[in-house]
């Protein structure tokens, strides 16, 4: 009932009722609509890794792997993190392998947040985040990120911050949002989490599908080593969201701290998947840059679809969301209009109040986020059937 109630799923009859992404999935099934509302591909990653993980199953990697991740994808994430952010990680003892990046973010959380701890997070929020907290008996403070740039406002950052943070959880590239998180935003976490003595966990897993500038990771910004804990994974840059193949890198004492509670959660998991998301981390530059580069043409494509239909777009920075405003076309309810979609359209959204605490789900009512992961032949299907709505 905490973690229902903390993610805002428990209603006035104490009862856990589903979620918006189950009921809009339900209608994508029913309808035979284009359902761009969960954020996972539709298309399998590259060859070369999916053929690693086939072999290491027929070779026998079947049983558990080593509690802190098999030594040669511990080595390539070191690797990775020299070769693409210029950091050092000892992958012995700096690197730690996960059940997906939502386990890393659970285990962390859980690490350092006691009963009427307060975490920080910026809103509109991935929506484990409010559930994750409240499973380890803490207080979510959000900072809003408001229309169009999506970035949270620096004093009300400040604001929130006080000695009472245990954590402060950021997202950049942001889901739902797409926006990225400059380094001045960067450098005020890292500041604040030293002046109130908190931890700062970030959440990096789109730090590859990026448009107009490349990511910047928090453990590149003067004063994060030692209180910094990164999280990334393997499903977004390889499209391969069911194998759960994540990571993060942190300070031994923050890392081993990690362990103490992921160890009691899934102990180990994928051991035929991290030989081959290993593999995927040493793929040539060309791979990643091509990855960013198709979802920009689907980005652009879905963008002039949804403004031709009237609604106002955000340009997402990174991710593989964008946001869409129907409040041009007078249309203030998210919710109502996600569900005319399917019925008028076929095509499935999720309202962006599902990304926040209800108190604050007013100020983004009338916004609806949208995935551009899906095939090619998905996003113009989709783009032909959104731009033929008409409010």
């Amino acid at each position: 009932m905490r973690t229902a109630r903390a993610a805002g799923l428990l209603g006035p009859d104490g009862v856990a009722h589903p979620t918006i992404f189950a009921e809009m999935s339900a209608l994508a099934v029913e309808r035979g609509a284009l359902n761009l509302g969960q954020g996972f591909p539709d298309e399998d990653g590259p060859a070369e890794v999916l053929e690693t993980a086939r072999r290491a199953i027929s070779d026998g990697v079947n049983q558990y792997p080593p509690g802190r991740g098999i030594p040669e994808l511990r080595q390539a994430i070191a690797d990775h993190q020299r070769r693409f952010r210029g950091l050092d990680w000892d992958a012995d003892r700096e690197v730690l392998v996960t059940a997906g990046a939502t386990e890393a973010i659970a285990a962390s959380l859980l690490a350092f947040v006691g009963a009427g701890d307060e975490v920080v997070v910026i809103e509109p929020f991935y929506d484990s985040y409010a559930a994750l907290v409240g499973l380890a008996g803490g207080r979510l403070v959000p900072v809003p990120a408001r229309a169009p740039d999506f970035l949270p406002d620096p004093d009300e950052l400040r604001a929130a911050v006080t000695d009472r943070t245990a954590v402060i959880l950021i997202n950049s590239p942001h889901n739902p949002t797409g926006a990225m998180l400059p380094d001045e935003t960067l450098r005020l976490v890292v500041e604040l989490a030293e002046r109130h003595d908190a931890i700062v966990v970030s959440d990096e897993v789109y730090e590859h599908l990026t448009f107009e500038r490349p990511h910047r990771s928090i453990g590149t910004i003067e004063g994060a080593r030692g209180r910094a804990i990164t999280v990334s994974s393997a499903a977004k840059t390889f499209n391969v969201t069911g194998w759960k193949i994540g990571w993060i890198t942190a300070t031994p004492e923050l890392v081993d701290a990690v362990l103490a509670v992921k160890q009691f959660l899934t102990y180990v998991n994928g051991a035929p998947f991290q030989p081959a998301v290993a593999v995927g981390l040493a793929l040539p530059e060309a791979y990643f840059t091509g990855a960013a580069e198709k979802l920009r043409a689907r980005r652009d494509l879905l963008t002039a679809s949804l403004e031709s239909a009237g609604f106002a777009v955000n340009r997402p920075g990174g991710s593989y969301f964008l946001i869409a405003d129907g409040a041009p076309l007078g249309l203030h309810d998210g919710v109502a209009t996600a569900r005319r979609l399917v019925d008028e359209v076929g095509v499935v959204g999720i309202p962006v109040s599902a990304f926040t605490v209800p108190e604050h789900a007013e100020q983004f009512r009338s916004l609806l986020r949208f995935t551009f992961a899906k095939s090619e032949a998905t996003t113009t299907a989709a783009a032909r059937q959104l731009g033929g709505f008409r409010a």
